[in-house]
């Protein structure tokens, strides 16, 4: 594999910054330098139908939550996309995200809210996924209000979204057993997920430092999400999706996985294990992509070709419905 000139670009350029690196400062100034690199690197001025801000009640609070309309959106109600970002559990926002947000919805031709769950660590495991399933349940109940179909409801997100949006699909389908209220999840957009806190591929190993999620970064994201929790078994499913022992009935999925990434051998291990449950799945590989190369779609091109091709899946399955 060959590295992708625009993401060397960007590599070199953190190699020659004196600023310290993220799990080297608090949480607090972590979330700083990732806004001002999500301002440098993300796409700008993306057109949109509308956007309008809000909150919606949460199991600790209002969550803020952001509506993305589509340009030239289709009359009636829009499927729906609910997206939860990336960010280690500990940094991200709805603007870090914006630019993925517009381009999910005016290429999926759906409406995308995207959430602002509670972050680590003054909310460790489980707030944020209590946060994103609220956000879903609110969706469909107020589908009429926002002008969404609630048969088409999708999850995704990218790393630590990719995770929540795995756990909560397979909450959701769990749930439906006993609670015909519970949402059906009918696609997941899942961009280089985190999906086994145990995972032990090659790419861990081959990746572990350069690559912008290095190991020192993902030990610390992890340890600000689940801290010290006595008891806490990492193979829980609710951390590790891949290790839940049923993956049949997750319906339509698209991964995303880059080269030069350690989550690479655990997303691809999630795509195959999810197929061989009998579900709708397509894996877009980007050999030459590091982790985070879709949030930085500005300046990497790939990161917009990815962006798209899941777009365009998404629409295709809504599509069908």
């Amino acid at each position: 594999m060959t590295l992708d000139p625009q993401a060397k670009a960007i590599l070199d350029q953190i190699a020659r910054s004196p600023l310290p690196k993220m799990h080297q400062v608090p949480a607090s100034v972590a979330r700083q330098m990732f806004e001002m690199t999500c301002q440098l690197t993300d796409m700008k001025d993306l057109p949109i139908g509308k956007v309008a801000d809000r909150t919606i009640p949460g199991p600790g609070g209002e969550i803020p939550v952001r509506l993305y309309t589509p340009v030239a959106a289709p009359a009636g109600p829009l499927p729906v996309l609910v997206y939860f970002h990336g960010g280690g559990f500990v940094i991200g926002s709805l603007d870090s995200h914006d630019g993925t947000c517009r381009l999910l919805a005016n290429e999926a031709k759906c409406l995308v809210v995207a959430v602002d769950y509670r972050l680590a660590p003054e909310h460790r495991f489980p707030a944020a996924l209590e946060d994103c399933i609220a956000a879903v349940d609110w969706v469909a109940r107020n589908a009429d209000d926002i002008n969404a179909d609630r048969t088409r409801i999708a999850v995704g997100g990218d790393s630590a979204g990719g995770n929540l949006s795995a756990v909560v699909a397979q909450h959701m389908r769990d749930r439906a057993k006993t609670d015909k209220a519970a949402p059906g999840i009918v696609f997941q957009l899942l961009i280089y997920p985190a999906t086994d806190a145990l995972h032990e591929g090659t790419s861990r190993t081959a990746n572990a430092q350069g690559y912008m999620l290095d190991q020192d970064l993902m030990t610390w994201f992890f340890s600000q999400y689940v801290g010290d929790a006595e008891g806490m078994d990492l193979a829980d499913p609710r951390v590790s999706p891949l290790r839940h022992p049923n993956l049949s009935g997750l319906g339509a999925v698209h991964v995303v996985v880059a080269g030069f990434d350690p989550l690479r051998d655990e997303g691809i291990a999630y795509a195959d294990a999810l197929k061989a449950a009998g579900n709708d799945v397509t894996l877009a590989q980007f050999p030459g992509q590091i982790h985070g190369f879709c949030s930085m779609a500005g300046v990497i091109h790939e990161g917009r070709t990815a962006l798209s091709g899941g777009a365009a899946r998404l629409r295709e399955t809504f599509a069908r419905l």
